[in-house]
């Protein structure tokens, strides 16, 4: 097929799966025929896949077009960029900086943040410019303010959106800070996730605006949440499903590498050992990662590889305090548990779970989250009257 066929094809078929799944509605229909994604992927990709934060080697479009423009019309994620840019292949980086994200979260997100023509949007994180393109065709370039951090990516955005007739006010700068000139707004969507909801969002948004943002705990597991701001400045909403952005630059986890907690490679060391019928592999669920990370703030978690499947999970506190490592073994029934320090990491572990199992194992959609922007932020469950229990953090 050639390139020319599968770009006029693709895009019909993509709509429709959309379309099917109710993901993409009448009215962003036509900016979705408007704004072809083709117009805003870059040549070298790498091509994503559906619901899951893994990447194929690299694709350049003038050796592999048929790879490209299936990539390009399928509802999946493509990464644009490593390492901010550090890293150009071949293979892949270490770290994706920079994605076109999946058509589904793309229209979800955009559907959820309820943007009528009028409305002014700030959105951070402007990426390839492609959400930029499907706003400023439904609201009008004057309503839209894009902020992106990296300044090649940025004056590669406002390239593209250019060359497709679209002239949004472009911001280089600290996402963290919004666009305090263009305020105020009637909806803020973010394109990347964060563990607080900055200030200046709220304070440069009108009463009832929306924000729409990916949101998760250092622990893991991510949500987006749809959040209405009231006459006090409160944003408060439910979270409407699972994301998995990559961080705004300014909010990324610089976690404690794992020597400052083990001076040595003995192990167990000085721990208290002891055995938990709880297996490691029950508690990675994304949606599980969420619920103990939402009760323990300060938690992280790396992971081990064996031998035939097995692994070890660690467990450290941001603190710098405690450690714990559970031993998954397949077909075991009981594993092993190592717990060092003042806390009880994996105890922590185990009564976050517990809370959540005792509550029918609540899926994302039923938590919801309050906050005034910056540090406080409350997570709760159906309802702000039931908060989730926030467990010990140091």
């Amino acid at each position: 097929m050639t390139e020319k066929t599968k770009a006029e094809a693709d895009p019909d078929r993509l709509a429709s799966q959309l379309m099917e799944s109710g993901t993409l509605s009448s009215d962003w229909l036509p900016a979705f025929k408007a704004v072809p994604r083709d117009r805003f992927v870059p040549d070298v990709i790498w091509p994503g896949r559906a619901h899951m934060n893994r990447q194929d080697d690299r694709v350049i479009r003038s050796e592999s077009p048929d790879v490209w423009w299936e990539a390009v019309y399928t509802d999946a994620p493509i990464t644009t960029q490593w390492d901010d840019g550090a890293y150009a292949g071949p293979g892949k980086g270490r770290t994706p900086s920079c994605s076109n994200s999946m058509p589904t979260m793309v229209f979800s997100m955009l559907s959820a943040l309820d943007a009528e023509p009028g409305h002014r949007v700030l959105e951070i994180g402007t990426g390839t410019g492609w959400n930029a393109a499907l706003l400023c065709h439904r609201l009008g370039d004057q309503n839209v303010v894009t902020v992106e951090v990296d300044e090649a990516i940025a004056q590669e955005a406002l390239g593209r959106l250019s060359a497709a007739g679209f002239t949004p006010s472009m911001v280089v700068g600290d996402g963290t800070s919004g666009y305090g000139t263009g305020a105020l707004y009637d909806r803020i969507i973010a394109t990347c996730s964060v563990g607080q909801i900055p200030s200046q969002w709220i304070g440069q948004a009108r009463p009832n605006a929306v924000v729409v943002a990916p949101w998760g705990p250092v622990y893991g597991g991510e949500a987006v949440a749809r959040l209405v701001i009231d006459d006090n400045g409160v944003a408060q909403g439910h979270f409407i499903g699972s994301s998995a952005f990559m961080r705004l630059r300014q909010q990324r986890k610089n976690l404690p590498v794992t020597s400052r907690f083990l001076d040595t490679k003995r192990w167990p060391l000085n721990a208290v050992r002891s055995t938990t019928s709880l297996s490691p592999d029950d508690v990675g669920d994304w949606i599980c990662m969420f619920a103990i990370g939402v009760q323990v703030p300060d938690l992280f978690c790396r992971v081990e590889p064996g031998h035939d499947g097995a692994y070890r999970l660690w467990l450290f506190n941001t603190g710098v305090t405690s450690w714990a490592s559970a031993d998954f073994v397949k077909g075991k029934a009981v594993f092993e548990v190592a717990q060092s320090g003042p806390r009880r990491l994996w105890e922590e572990l185990e009564a976050a779970y517990g809370w959540w199992d005792q509550q029918g194992q609540p899926a994302l959609e039923r938590f919801g989250l309050t906050t005034r922007g910056g540090p406080f932020h409350a997570v709760w469950l159906d309802a702000p009257e039931n908060p989730v229990p926030v467990r010990n953090s140091t």
